[in-house]
């Protein structure tokens, strides 16, 4: 009779309490969403060609997709938002309507905002958005129907820092270690990069390397073999290197080692994002959906600058 491995949870105490309850307090304001960089930069400049122009910059319709985001609000609401509050703070400024936002989100380039120096450590994750179908409830009474659409979003987050490096999002059956290289691009020193078995695949490993990254943390399948053996000329392969020391130490030694337990910051990063912004997208179309996911992205590095828990762990 075998019996599993039981291991006990660690507990953990959040030192710096009285700073980040001010942040989560912080993340309420309407003036962190709509900074006075942005009301200054609300029309655009000029662009001497014949033709219609803008009326609304790109900073203006991001600060309106942000509000949205964060607010929880739909197209209309959020055009009603921002009127009410610019009647309120006195500022003389027009509001895109709805279908300018919507329309606007199609095109729009969403810069991820980021902190973060240095060589990294990426650890990266993927998800799904549901785009419609039935609830919870619904598919435990009854069962699920057929029209039930998803996408998927892949991220890499910096370990240190907790920010959101790069984003994708795809169809629902898109290949996770195909999007590897995306998520790299925006990155120029890397250290290493953590993902689960799902990247263990040779794509995912060329990304790294033409990058290149440093260390490679992703666990071979249980029944890997070598994909280059030692007779070759070049270098030994860095997915190679990671199952022969699983070989000699075992593989629970190898993720303690290799420091792969970090890339559970990545699941953390998701479930921070679904519980601010819920799991599900309001956008139809691919392109509109891209833009919202990012915005969202964005928002949330917004927050983890305001203020992020630092805990440690309790000795029981």
């Amino acid at each position: 009779m075998t019996s599993k491995r039981q291991t006990k949870k660690i507990k953990y105490r959040v030192e710096n309490w009285r700073e980040y309850n001010a942040s989560l307090v912080q993340r309420g304001s309407v003036t962190v969403w709509i900074a006075a960089e942005d009301v200054n930069a609300w029309t655009p400049a000029k662009t001497g060609q014949r033709g219609g122009q803008y009326q609304y910059s790109d900073a203006a319709i991001q600060c309106a997709l942000t509000v949205k985001s964060v607010y929880h609000l739909p197209l209309r609401a959020t055009e009603g938002f921002l009127r009410s509050w610019f009647a309120l703070a006195g500022v003389n400024l027009p509001v895109p309507d709805y279908t300018t936002l919507s329309r606007r989100a199609q095109h729009l380039v969403v810069a991820l905002p980021r902190r973060a120096q240095g060589a990294l450590h990426l650890v990266i994750d993927s998800s799904g958005l549901k785009v419609y179908g039935e609830g919870e409830w619904k598919v435990r009474q009854r069962g699920y129907g057929r029209h039930r659409t998803w996408r998927k979003f892949h991220i890499s987050v910096a370990e240190r820092t907790l920010e959101i490096q790069e984003v994708t999002v795809t169809e629902a059956g898109e290949d996770d270690a195909g999007q590897v290289a995306d998520l790299l691009r925006a990155s120029l020193q890397i250290d290493q990069v953590s993902a689960d078995g799902a990247y263990d695949k040779r794509k995912a490993y060329d990304a790294c390397q033409q990058h290149p990254v440093a260390h490679i943390a992703i666990p071979p399948r249980r029944n890997a073999r070598i994909w280059q053996h030692g007779n070759r000329r070049a270098a030994p392969h860095p997915r190679d290197l990671n199952l022969r020391r699983i070989r000699a130490v075992g593989r629970r030694a190898w993720k303690r080692e290799s420091g792969y337990h970090r890339r559970s910051l990545a699941e953390t990063t998701v479930f921070r994002f679904k519980t601010i912004f819920g799991a599900m997208l309001a956008a139809r179309l691919l392109p509109q959906q891209r833009t919202e996911v990012r915005v969202k992205c964005a928002a949330l590095n917004r927050m983890a600058h305001l203020g992020l828990p630092e805990s440690y762990p309790v000795r029981t």
